[in-house]
């Protein structure tokens, strides 16, 4: 683990009940080296696990995008395109920013399923309560990738808005954009079905998987953009 400050309490409420969660260190994404992240994420510690590597390899994916905007901008011969870049950088700077808090909410949220399995159950009113706290924390930790698979939806969508107009001299990072983005979502999906198989409400499970139908067209339309852009770069 990098060193870090000491853990984080936080106070996350169940219900009629609060779990204190401790989080591992202090130190948030935004103020680790990629380096100390990497080597937290590669720790015999839980978290950051798949779900902050999903939004991660979002917000990569949207940074790229800011870059093929930002090498866009200015330059007369993509001057059409002005608007267009000027628009999609914006949002992508704000999917970025999303991603990353994603990324520790991913922590947060598997934290709380932890601490809800903790709690006694030595009476029957013990394993009651248990239990529905595991089952609202479980809610909790599938829609954080929700989340995330959404803002990475959204980084392949600016991928496909910007492509036509793109200085074709960064053109291949609008493909690589696309990419990250996908291994974000398909990543996300994944932990989503992960905690929808432990829920017990068949109501919130089939939102769920409706939620997740609709986004898996995306991983498609990456695919589609990351095979057309290579088509143009061979010839």
């Amino acid at each position: 683990m990098s060193p870090q400050q000491p853990p984080i309490i936080v106070g996350l409420e169940l219900g009629d009940m609060v779990i204190r969660v401790h989080l591992v260190g202090g130190t948030s994404v935004n103020e680790q080296t990629i380096g100390n992240w990497l080597e937290d994420l590669a720790s015999s510690s839980s978290t950051p696990g798949g779900g902050a590597a999903a939004a991660m390899n979002t917000a990569i994916g949207a940074a790229l995008i800011s870059m093929v905007c930002n090498l866009t901008i200015g330059k007369p011969k993509y001057v059409e395109h002005e608007l267009t870049m000027i628009d999609v950088r914006s949002r992508a700077e704000e999917l970025r920013s999303l991603a990353v808090e994603l990324a520790e909410a991913d922590a947060t949220a598997f934290n709380a399923v932890m601490a809800a399995y903790k709690l006694p159950k030595s009476t029957d009113a013990e394993k009651l309560a248990r239990t529905e706290a595991v089952q609202e924390a479980l809610v909790g930790a599938a829609d954080v990738p929700l989340r995330i698979a959404g803002a990475a939806a959204d980084v392949i969508a600016l991928a496909g808005r910007i492509m036509d107009g793109a200085n074709v001299n960064v053109i291949s990072d609008v493909a690589v954009a696309a990419d990250s983005a996908r291994a974000g979502l398909q990543s996300a999906i994944t932990n989503v079905e992960i905690n929808r198989a432990a829920i017990k409400d068949e109501s919130h499970k089939a939102e769920l998987a409706a939620s997740v139908a609709r986004l898996k067209d995306a991983v498609l339309t990456a695919g589609a953009i990351s095979e057309s852009i290579t088509a143009r770069i061979t010839g």
